[in-house]
């Protein structure tokens, strides 16, 4: 009897699969065998950006991998724009609907890390994909090949282009393609990130600034004549002191950040420079500026204090995500769809061990469809340059699973996960979604008319304009 009840679920289950693979049109069962015949090739190159782990602006190998398939595929690519020889775009079709779709590639710097579960760096000090992007780029860009092959066919009608965007972790490399207008033109935009969790993101970001303040004073003898200096250290510690002081009386939304990055070079030299990096977030850039402004003023206390010199100089900003639910409806709907990605014993084991060697609870991973979401007014988590691209054309945003529940993130167990099965298969199974979202987009005029109408009524009368000092891009040279 049990056994019948078993076969019975089991057929159960199987027609309700076949009916829903049913209610799907030919356009998105044909871009999900098209991502299926790239799979070996997405693993390949992700594998080979895993394995380059090229950090901010420097990500020319990464680059080239993704910009010569996009190439190969017949996408015709512009290289080396906004200034920035690691950002390219790569276009396929003419006419109505455009949809973008982004794609990142760079790493983090110093976490280098094997394809193990245990700590061990690859190559020491040197760089590691702690965020996932090596997954990123190539799920977006095999998105986009499974559309131009739609197009190719004249099954859809429209344009499609992919932008390979570098430096999202440090420089932004995002602003300056938004300045440079690279974004114009497009009526919806796509965006994923690996996560610990698989969903429609609909869950906006933090705004952030980063500025440098650097002080200037007098070197003297730190024992002989120490009345004659005017320590640039004092006043960099006195700012510090003053910063620390105001997180007691800003709201539990802001975050303020600090790296000190020069304070003298030996102990008996009155220091006569100091230089501090510091970052100000909050879940809302009208909140942000407030502190923002506040903490650069203190920089003029400490500077009167030690009686020095000082300079802060902006270096960029970020905006929060403007979110579209619209958008993240439909690519929920893909989502669940697809269902769950399914593990074997050794890749259960892999995550075991992750989490074992973070000390993390032993729970495996997530790989259920979350429910969508109500958008938070105020959003825990970081910030990202989608969030500039958000307020010049409507966003759709995913996440999906590719590292075990509660890894830390821009740590070497994501740089593990990412240059394994775990990750390769949040990669296939990204790539997936958004090619189907973006046949809702191509196949439905009414949808994309609802995410615009949406994108219009969040941003109200605001009018863009970046965080962002005027000049070239940062872009790293051996000198610097």
């Amino acid at each position: 009897m049990i056994r019948f009840k078993l076969f019975v679920g089991a057929v159960l289950c199987s027609t309700l699969f076949y009916a829903q693979q049913s209610k799907i049109s030919s356009n998105k069962t044909s871009v999900i065998e098209a991502v299926v015949k790239q799979e070996k090739k997405m693993i390949t190159m992700s594998d080979q950006i895993w394995g380059f782990a090229e950090t901010a602006f420097q990500e020319k190998q990464s680059a080239k991998v993704l910009a010569d398939y996009a190439e190969s595929q017949g996408f015709t690519v512009e290289r080396g724009v906004a200034d920035i020889p690691t950002a390219f775009v790569a276009s396929y079709g003419s006419g109505s609907p455009v949809i973008g779709i982004l794609g990142e590639f760079d790493a983090l710097p110093g976490i280098s890390q094997k394809a193990q579960p245990t700590k061990e760096p690859l190559q020491k000090n040197a760089g590691g994909h702690g965020c996932g992007h090596n997954l990123f780029g190539v799920a977006s860009l095999s998105a986009a090949v499974a559309i131009k092959d739609l197009i190719k066919q004249g099954k859809i009608k429209g344009t499609v282009k992919f932008f390979g965007t570098p430096a999202e972790e440090k420089f932004f490399g995002k602003l300056f393609m938004a300045r440079a207008g690279l974004f114009e033109g497009l009526d919806v935009c796509l965006d994923w990130h690996p996560s610990a969790k698989t969903k429609a993101d609909v869950q906006s970001s933090l705004a952030l600034v980063d500025f440098i303040v650097e002080f200037n004073g007098q070197a003297a003898h730190a024992s002989a004549d120490p009345w004659n200096g005017r320590s640039a250290s004092d006043a960099l510690e006195l700012y510090t002191t003053g910063i620390n002081y105001l997180r007691e009386h800003i709201k539990p939304t802001v975050r303020i950040h600090y790296d000190i990055q020069k304070a003298g070079d030996v102990v008996n030299v009155v220091p006569d420079y100091s230089r501090i990096w510091i970052r100000v977030r909050d879940t809302k850039r009208e909140g942000m500026e407030e502190v923002w402004k506040r903490v650069e003023k203190m920089a003029e206390g400490a500077a009167i204090m030690a009686n020095v010199d000082y300079k802060v100089s902006l270096v960029s900003g970020l905006h929060e995500i403007l979110v579209n639910r619209a958008g993240g409806k439909a690519m929920q709907k893909n989502l669940e769809y697809l269902g769950e990605i399914q593990y074997t014993k050794e890749e259960l084991a892999f995550a075991y061990k992750i989490q074992e060697g973070t000390g993390k609870p032993q729970k495996g991973i997530d790989a259920k469809i979350n429910p969508l979401e109500e958008t938070k007014e105020h959003p825990g988590g970081g910030s990202t340059d989608v969030g500039d691209v958000s307020w010049l054309v409507p966003v759709v945003r995913l996440g999906v699973t590719t590292a075990p529940i509660d890894t830390p993130w821009h740590s070497w167990a994501v740089v593990a996960c990412g240059g394994m099965s775990i990750g390769h298969k949040g990669m296939i199974q990204a790539s997936k979604a958004l090619a189907m979202t973006m046949v809702d987009m191509y196949d439905d005029e009414k949808l994309v008319e609802e995410v615009k109408k949406e994108f219009k009524e969040r941003k109200g009368d605001y009018v863009y304009k970046a965080i962002l000092p005027d000049g070239p891009p940062p872009i790293p040279t051996a000198s610097n």
